[in-house]
């Protein structure tokens, strides 16, 4: 019976060993080809066939993508949008979450109730779009990536679950010791919420990296982002060709150039996830079990 258990326990484990690799497979192929047709010729891409790896390969896309000026401006406008903005998010959540984690706080209640109606009901785009360009005056400014996304809901409910564990013990020895809350959560606080800490970055990054739908309603073209020079570039195909001929890259496709800029656009926040992988998991379970 014990011999017939660990061969079943054998072939589960190889079944589903095989079945995950079956999906991986599967779900990294297409961003592979992605990378392996950008590295390749773009006259010699277009007749199709580059299956595992390039034909003639050529660093002619990336030359033309780095010789625009406004997809390294784009770039760096998106390298200050993530950098700021997962901060600044981070901070602001941070503290409301630290805040109606108190008890003694008061309208604590009132407070979280108003964050989690906005979780269900929503003004819509037009009054967002009122609210932000007339009343905030923040059209053609760069905090229109800021301000808006300081505070996420769900963030918060993440962070007050995660500070509501906290030993009470911890922050009372601080406070004998004269500290007060602006140092208990400076100091005490997020040094020991790494793992929370880092699944909300990480969920902050990832959203202001793929961000594009913003810097169409309220940037201009000081403002304009990677993903947003990436959407003109699948929607402008015939455009492009003729940058490409003017700048004296005659052989670089609008296929091409899309696939090169999506690498680009990719590859920096796939490099974040090894440096956060150890602290993710823990911080999306951050609720999960009790007891």
């Amino acid at each position: 019976m014990i011999a017939s258990k660990s061969w079943a326990g054998r072939s589960f484990d190889i079944a589903n060993v095989l079945l995950l690799l079956c999906l991986a497979i599967v779900t990294l192929y297409p961003f592979y080809n992605i990378v392996i047709t950008s590295f390749n010729d773009p006259t010699d891409a277009a007749r199709g066939g580059i299956n595992f790896w390039p034909r003639q390969f050529s660093f002619e896309n990336y030359r033309m993508v780095f010789r625009d000026d406004n997809i390294i401006h784009a770039f760096g406008v998106t390298v200050a949008r993530t950098l700021i903005g997962t901060a600044t998010a981070v901070l602001f959540t941070g503290a409301f979450a630290y805040g109606v984690s108190k008890p003694e706080l008061l309208g604590r209640r009132f407070f979280l109730m108003l964050a989690i109606v906005t979780m269900y009901f929503s003004g819509g785009i037009i009054p967002y779009y009122l609210v932000v360009a007339k009343y905030l005056h923040l059209k053609g400014h760069f905090l229109v990536y800021i301000i808006p996304n300081l505070f996420s809901v769900f963030n918060a409910i993440l962070m007050l679950t995660f500070f509501r564990g906290l030993p009470k013990e911890m922050e009372e020895s601080a406070k004998i010791d004269g500290a007060n809350d602006l140092r208990i959560f400076f100091q005490l606080v997020l040094p020991v919420s790494k793992p929370v800490l880092a699944t909300i970055a990480l969920y902050n990054a990832v959203a202001h990296w793929n961000a594009w739908y913003d810097a169409m309603l309220f940037g201009n073209e000081s403002l304009q982002t990677l993903q947003q020079i990436l959407m003109q570039i699948i929607s402008s195909n015939s455009n492009v060709s003729i940058i490409a001929s003017s700048l004296g890259f005659g052989s670089v496709t609008a296929q091409s150039l899309k696939l090169a800029t999506m690498v680009i656009t990719t590859l920096p926040i796939v490099f974040v996830y090894p440096f956060v992988q150890k602290y993710f998991v823990q911080g999306v379970m951050i609720g999960s079990v009790k007891g």
